[in-house]
């Protein structure tokens, strides 16, 4: 057996018989008459549980990391060595926490102190994890910006990436004017949801107010089951179904259709992105209280007027949740855009062209054997952080926009 196995295994059975032995001592301690004291057998054998983890893990994540810094060798030895060490760990907190079990412990505080600190490392994760990927943006794009000014990566007109294969070469320089990759950005993501906000609200309206509970039961699962569709299952839709579609009738009524368009993959966008939309937006309609609706049905107003005037805004914070789900899920979406609208760059807001978005660029900037030394590379890392701040706009405008109906409805 693996030695990290058999360490977790037996550091988990020494947990149990703690548990179980510490429950079964303030039993055998209070006579019975648990109710006389401060807590309960059960917490008291979940804080010998702890006594025995806690240690042992801390003792055990001490290791993997000083290990190295303090030339500890990797040989077998010294993994065994690790294994007595952490099971004497586990043994002593075990012995130390039957000897402090008494009727008068308040084991019940320590236990959900512990699970408090868990809970904040939990969230301070997510914390740290945001801040890092920040920072690694951040130092990345500072080193481009070294190399192109930044007034060219903000308002320059033209994307044409490349470095130097030979000191005499032409254009080696290129050009890092980010404005078209985010106007296709913003063409694709738009038209995405010019078909998802619409179609998604008013099948979730449907389901949530006028769907008999047997076809809400049947339609919402299969609505979903487009959310777990592989988004390259999109792409080759896109581009052998939707986008020869779109060309053959833009050619019957006179108007030059590219290959792959726009237009092709924000409509194929908008069907991914519309069960988040669609889904949230029935929950969150569900959820408004029934008391609104028997309150304007009661002032005379019809079914389809409550809902129009008094549901509707109730549930408009959750609404513009999943509308905000459902765009930052397009804004970040590569393979569907480089299947149906492909890798150029163009400065256009004709829905019939062939453009581009950010994160398919920065997935062609970063694809192969790449050094981060040259701007080519480290352009991808300026996207990235310019869409980053772009989201974040996005974010704190939708939360403005939620916080002042939530302030009214509330």
């Amino acid at each position: 057996m693996n030695q990290g196995l058999l360490l977790a295994a037996l550091v988990a059975a020494l947990a149990a018989f703690g548990y179980f032995f510490g429950r079964a001592r303030a039993i055998a301690l209070t006579g019975g008459k648990t109710r006389s004291v401060h807590s309960r057998p059960a917490q008291h054998g979940a804080l010998v549980a702890l006594w025995v983890v806690l240690p042992a893990v801390a003792v055990l994540a001490g290791w993997w990391a000083l290990g190295p810094a303090v030339g500890l060798p990797a040989d077998g030895a010294a993994q065994w060595a690790r294994v007595v060490a952490v099971l004497a760990v586990a043994i002593g907190g075990l012995w130390l926490a039957m000897r402090r079990v008494r009727a008068g412990l308040r084991a019940r505080n320590h236990v959900e102190t512990v699970i408090r600190s868990l809970l904040f490392l939990a969230s301070a994760v997510a914390i740290l994890t945001t801040v890092s990927i920040v920072l690694s943006l951040l130092f990345e794009a500072l080193r481009f910006f070294a190399l192109v000014p930044v007034t060219e990566f903000l308002f320059g007109l033209e994307w044409s990436p490349q470095i130097a294969l030979r000191a005499d070469q032409v254009g080696a320089s290129g050009h890092f004017g980010a404005i078209p990759i985010f106007v296709g950005t913003l063409l694709i993501s738009t038209i995405a949801l010019f078909v998802a906000v619409p179609v998604g609200l008013m099948a979730a309206i449907w389901m949530a107010e006028y769907a008999p509970e047997r076809a809400r039961s049947v339609v919402k699962p299969v609505l979903e089951i487009l959310a777990g569709v592989p988004t390259v299952v999109y792409g080759f839709f896109a581009a052998l179904s939707v986008a020869p579609v779109i060309k053959a009738i833009g050619g019957a009524i006179g108007l030059d259709v590219a290959s792959e368009s726009a237009l092709a993959a924000g409509t194929v966008m908008g069907v991914m992105i519309l069960p988040f939309i669609a889904s949230i937006s029935d929950d969150v309609i569900r959820a408004v209280p029934l008391s609104l609706r028997h309150g304007s049905m009661a002032l005379g107003a019809t079914h389809s007027e409550t809902v129009l005037r008094v549901v509707l805004p109730a549930a408009l914070p959750g609404v513009v949740g999943g509308i905000l789900l459902g765009a930052s899920r397009a804004i970040g979406e590569t393979m569907i855009v480089v299947m149906a609208a492909g890798l150029t760059a163009n400065l256009t807001f004709n829905p019939f062209e062939a453009v581009t978005t950010v994160t398919v660029q920065i997935v062609s900037l970063l694809t192969g054997d790449q050094e981060f030394d040259s701007a080519k590379t480290l352009s991808a890392f300026a996207l990235g952080l310019l869409l980053f701040v772009v989201t974040l706009v996005l974010n704190i405008v939708a939360l403005q926009v939620v916080r002042r109906y939530r302030e009214i409805y509330d």
